[in-house]
């Protein structure tokens, strides 16, 4: 069967309209350990990279159990149902849908058995480039059903074909690893994979190195997660990253490394903006230390004089404190946060929908009120948020409002594991009055006093990583990976490739 001929929202996805942080992978071998309650805590550190679903699958050596629920980690598990899921190897995830709709046929780990009856579970963190072709292989195999995704037919997000693929390829005395050997160099795109057969933990990260995935030593056995964070809340030892290209498998023999292909890095540049814990560290940087030398970098390019520098917590917090450091204008919290807001299903009535942004932020009036604030945030995508803010904070008495971004204006795309808004959504496309800048046109639509962004130039600086081995597509518009190949996409493709900004053939 060709890709034409399956339904016409075969390859819908979920029309996203905020930022999504992907998702978060968490992988366990120790035996007499309880591995599922390791995974729960590592899983629970990784919460921030996924809010819509959350799995664990636990395997014995002869059978693989999974339980996954859509929502919060603390929500889809208690203690009866960890305590069911027992064995020496383990995988979880915590999911927002890049891939697919967020449904619970979507939820991961995916499950499938291979034809010579071996369990398979595997997670992913990224967004894959070719699945068209590679959903094509899977339904002419026979792997994925033609009507996958319509509700009770399963799922055929990106990561539940590199599951009926990698199960598939199990049989005539393939092993796992055999099969996903086979199929790691045929991936394109982003991929950090945790998976198993019930008896070995595998993990294996795309050639680029795009998103984080770590490798810890526990005293009785190993962990791999995909930030560092995640490895200190279950008492890990952090050994090493695991290398771009490198499969790695955990048995009773210990890590085995072998390479799929060679090394090019383009990590994403946005984990240390935004994504990634300010507690954890990639390539040998921490995110908190980027994020302070991010703001001492915008208090250097755009000074303002203002009498408080307050952040939007928590995510804004490390930048505004480099700002005030750089500044000498003194930090204060003027803007609480509640800790406990997670997702809910209630919808709000009219009345209470028009207080938004309440919900989860509330202005502290005596400290704000005739302030001249510096209000720095992490980034801006759709202006919405900034907007309602900054009405709060004037509502609240402050006298003015100049706002610091703690990234570029967000231009692009992201086809490598975060979803934005679309193209058209996002506010660094919405043109202003004639020769006006995009840094204006921005200030005047969230009616700011003054705006400021750090530059492309200034933020790789801060993380201390070279240039050219980072992803920077959203602010640039250059893909170091290229482009994607499914429908889904294909206006985001075509609005890309109408500019004069290319997209950039991957460089082996």
């Amino acid at each position: 069967m060709s890709i034409q001929e399956l339904p016409a929202d075969y390859l819908d996805d979920q029309n996203e309209t905020e930022p999504r942080e992907e998702c978060g992978v968490f992988g366990v071998w120790a035996p007499g350990e309880e591995v599922s309650k390791l995974t729960y805590f590592g899983l629970f550190s990784l919460q921030h990279r996924g809010q819509e679903g959350a799995g664990i699958a636990v395997g014995d050596g002869d059978r693989i159990v999974v339980f996954k629920e859509s929502g919060l980690v603390s929500q889809v598990f208690d203690e009866s149902i960890l305590s069911a899921l027992s064995g020496h190897v383990a995988i979880g995830h915590t999911r927002y849908s890049t891939a697919g709709a967020g449904s619970w046929d979507n939820v991961q780990p995916m499950f499938r058995t291979a034809p010579d009856g071996t369990d398979v579970a595997l997670g992913h963190n990224g967004n894959l480039l070719n699945y068209t072709e590679l959903l094509e292989r899977a339904v002419d195999k026979g792997l994925i059903k033609p009507n996958a995704n319509v509700s009770g037919q399963g799922s055929s997000s990106d990561t539940a074909v590199m599951a009926a693929l990698l199960a598939g390829g199990v049989d005539e005395g393939r092993s796992v690893i055999d099969s996903a050997r086979q199929l790691l160099p045929t991936l394109t795109g982003a991929f950090c994979l945790t998976f198993t057969d019930g008896n070995t933990l595998y993990a294996a990260r795309d050639p680029h190195g795009v998103r984080p995935l770590v490798l810890g030593r526990l005293e009785k056995g190993w962990v791999v997660a995909s930030e560092t964070c995640a490895l200190d809340i279950v008492g890990a030892s952090f050994v090493r990253e695991i290398e771009p290209g490198e499969l790695i498998t955990i048995d009773e023999t210990g890590v085995n490394s072998e390479r799929f292909a060679e090394t090019t890095y383009r990590g994403c540049v946005f984990e240390y903006v935004y994504l990634a814990r300010p507690d954890s560290t990639i390539r040998g940087r921490n995110v908190n230390a980027v994020r302070i030398d991010i703001g001492r970098r915008l208090a250097r390019d755009f000074p303002a004089d203002g009498d408080l520098v307050i952040p939007v917590p928590e995510s804004g917090t490390p930048a505004a404190v480099g700002y005030a450091r750089e500044s000498g204008i003194p930090f204060a919290q003027g803007l609480m946060k509640n800790a406990y807001v997670g997702r809910t299903f209630i919808q709000p009535s009219q009345t209470l929908r028009q207080l938004g942004i309440r919900l989860k932020l509330n202005p502290v009036r005596e400290v704000i009120e005739g302030k001249r604030l510096i209000v720095v945030d992490d980034s801006i995508v759709r202006g919405n948020t900034q907007r309602a803010l900054i009405r709060m904070l004037r509502e609240a008495g402050a006298a003015e409002i100049h706002v610091r971004i703690a990234s570029p204006p967000v231009k692009w795309p992201c086809f490598y594991g975060i979803d934005f808004a679309s193209p058209g959504e996002l506010i660094a496309n919405i043109g202003g009055s004639d020769g006006e800048s995009v840094t204006e046109s921005i200030r005047r639509a969230i009616e700011a006093d003054s705006l400021g962004f750090v530059s492309t130039e200034e933020m790789i600086a801060a993380s201390q990583q070279p240039g050219e081995e980072l992803c920077a597509a959203c602010f640039t518009g250059e893909y170091p990976l290229g482009l994607p190949d499914n429908n889904h996409n294909a206006d985001a493709v075509r609005r890309i490739q109408a500019t004069s900004v290319p997209a950039a053939a991957p460089k082996e």
